[in-house]
């Protein structure tokens, strides 16, 4: 594994303990309003781990866990990221991106890990800073 691509998994490891916290309080919340346990375990989760991770990324091109490892996510063109390419990237990674992997794993590894199926689709990159 490429030094880039282990900094991005510890980074998505610590994204996903902060959403994980969040995730606690807004259910303390929603279990009283809503009933069925299947929102509590797929929707609440998955809404708050994408609200946080756009919010994120459209104020600063970074994570709480991308800043904590030194990691910035930008535009191919090195401008500021749109909307479009972040809903864009976020979807493709929590959706297509698995089937990508298990059809081929060499893909996950381009330009040093620089650049995963997801980001290549929302024309992303992740650097180092």
């Amino acid at each position: 594994m490429k030094p880039i691509t282990k900094k991005r998994t510890k980074a998505i490891l610590i994204d996903l303990a902060i959403s994980s916290a969040v995730t606690v309080g807004v259910e303390y919340f929603l279990r009283k309003k809503v009933k069925n346990e299947a929102v509590h375990v797929v929707v609440t989760p998955t809404v708050v781990m994408w609200a946080l991770e756009y919010m994120q990324l459209r104020k600063c091109g970074q994570t709480f866990g991308y800043k904590k490892m030194g990691l910035t996510l930008v535009n191919k063109n090195n401008a500021q990221l749109t909307s479009s390419q972040i809903v864009k990237r976020i979807a493709y990674r929590d959706t297509v991106s698995t089937i990508d992997y298990l059809k081929d794993a060499k893909t996950f590894e381009e330009q040093d890990g620089a650049v995963l199926p997801h980001d290549r689709y929302a024309k992303t990159v992740v650097k180092e800073v």
